[in-house]
């Protein structure tokens, strides 16, 4: 058995640590490799594959991109090379709208009553690109709550009263873009779809046919069952089944860095990573 990971955020989206520091942390977690997963972005891809390289642990570049769909669907991109243009492109309106969302959560939460701005925010992102967790940090410290879970039941998370969703696109365009950019594209966390699983192997069929790679089967929030479900599900339909925590730093507590999986897994050369 190694540990890997093959899902992570860095400051460059909503985790809490640096691009170049997560290889370190990986290093003495003793992971064989990571993958830096940040949502949207490209920009923290450099400096984790400089830091990967200088501590000398295995980096994969990757990205996560959130489709459209009336349940959570997550396409993760690995193999990822920063500078595609048509890629970047893409990623640069949908980062736009993000934006514009930041500001429409901010407006409904002082609708509410509670001094929340955008540029407030930033002062809890490092620099980095402004996300949902940093309004959180900001109204704990206003005190309108007492914690980034209470932040999201409450306000801003789904079914919250300050909640703005996201324009995202289809799940085949993120395919689509993933490929254009020389990746290989995998279904996130299929648990938190909620589908039924005719309905689930449905997507993945559908999926498939539009160039989907793998489906993220394991997962740290999968139960034992969970996992040989959609190891099975991944077989059934060909796709490559990838484990990934979904580390956040201390925007997921509890979760850590690494998942144990047997060394032949995944067909490492197509990802290009060295075990």
């Amino acid at each position: 058995m190694i540990l890997i990971d093959m899902h992570v955020h860095s400051t460059s989206s909503d985790g809490t640590y640096a691009p170049e520091k997560l290889p370190l942390a990986a290093k003495h977690r003793h992971l064989s490799f990571v993958s830096l997963t940040d949502h949207d972005t490209t920009s923290g891809l450099p400096r984790f594959a400089a830091a990967c390289h200088n501590v000398g642990i295995g980096g994969l570049c990757g990205i996560e991109l959130s489709a459209d769909a009336d349940f959570t669907m997550h396409i993760l991109g690995y193999r990822i090379k920063p500078g595609c243009k048509a890629f970047e492109n893409k990623l640069e309106d949908i980062r736009m709208y993000r934006d514009k969302r930041n500001v429409e959560i901010c407006d409904k939460l002082q609708k509410l009553g509670m001094d929340v701005t955008v540029e407030g925010a930033a002062k809890y992102s490092n620099g980095e690109v402004v996300a949902r967790p940093h309004i959180a940090h900001m109204m704990i410290a206003k005190g309108y709550v007492s914690s980034i879970y209470e932040a999201f039941a409450k306000y801003i998370g789904a079914g919250g009263s300050a909640y703005v969703p996201r324009v995202r696109p289809s799940a085949e365009e993120c395919i689509e873009m993933i490929s254009g950019a020389g990746g290989l594209a995998v279904l996130a966390h299929p648990a938190q779809t909620r589908l039924a699983d005719d309905k689930l192997e449905a997507l993945l069929s559908r999926l498939k046919d539009a160039g989907l790679w793998g489906l993220e089967a394991i997962y740290s929030s999968h139960s034992p069952e969970q996992i040989c479900k959609y190891l099975g599900m991944a077989d059934k339909f060909g796709l490559c089944s990838t484990a990934g925590s979904d580390f956040h730093g201390a925007n997921s507590p509890g979760t850590e860095l690494g998942m144990p999986v047997s060394e032949d897994l995944l067909p490492w050369a197509r990802l290009g990573v060295e075990i």
